[in-house]
This record gives C-alpha cells, structure tokens and sequence, in this order.
C-alpha cells in the first residue's frame, strides 16, 4: 500500500523558512513525478512545486517562485520543499503527491496518490 507522509509543517513569522519533507513508500517511484499541493481554508487545492524522477526539471507556480525550492532523493524515497521568505499568504495544508510520467501536470487530478498533509502557518 501507498503511503506519502509529510512532514516539517509549523508556525512561523513572515519572512521565515520552513522545509516539508514527504516520504514514500509501498512501492518503487522509479519514473514518478512528485509533486507538492497547497489547500488554505475556504479555498481550492493549488500547485505549488514538482519535480521529475530525474531532478532534471522542476515546475513551480509563479507566486512561490524565487521564494521555495523543490528537490528529491530518490535513495530515500523521499521529496522536499524548501519554504523561504515565507508570507502570511502562504499558510496553507501542504500534500504531496505522485504522478507516473515524464512530463509534470500542474492539475491535481492527474496525480494519483496523496499524503495527508503538514500545516503551515505564516503570522504577520
């Protein structure tokens, strides 16, 4: 069975940093995009990051860009997201899920397993 945990999740003041990590396991991830979603109240599920199996190439959605920074260690199964400069805008449930392929998808129904999610919040 599938299991992503996420991790790393917790309040912090504006301007701060946070790392997530997800961890993965149930199965090989050889080929697997991994990815990173954001949920705050009231509002719907939002791509934040992914990245390749290969690390090669990585996606972000432009209000995150410059500020967080995705990156993966395939020998530990494992996923990251680095949260720099962080605003209160930010604060949000952040999941990470899988997608088999190549190519990154910024839609959330193209990815097929799902952690539960870690809190982050950013005060003023």
């Amino acid at each position: 069975q599938v299991q992503l945990v996420e991790s790393g999740g917790g309040l912090v003041q504006a301007g701060g940093s946070l790392r997530l990590s997800c961890a993965a396991s149930g199965r090989s991830f050889v080929g697997y995009v991994m990815g990173w979603f954001r949920q705050a109240p009231g509002k719907e599920r939002e791509f934040v990051a992914a990245i390749t199996w290969s690390g090669s190439t990585t996606r972000y959605t432009d209000s995150v860009k410059g500020r967080f920074t995705i990156s993966r260690d395939n020998a530990k199964n494992t996923v990251y997201l680095q949260l720099n400069s962080l605003k209160p805008e930010d604060t949000a449930v952040y999941c990470c899920a899988t997608r088999y392929g190549a190519t990154i998808s910024y839609r959330a129904q193209d990815y097929n397993d799902w952690g539960q999610g870690t809190q982050v919040t950013v005060s003023s």
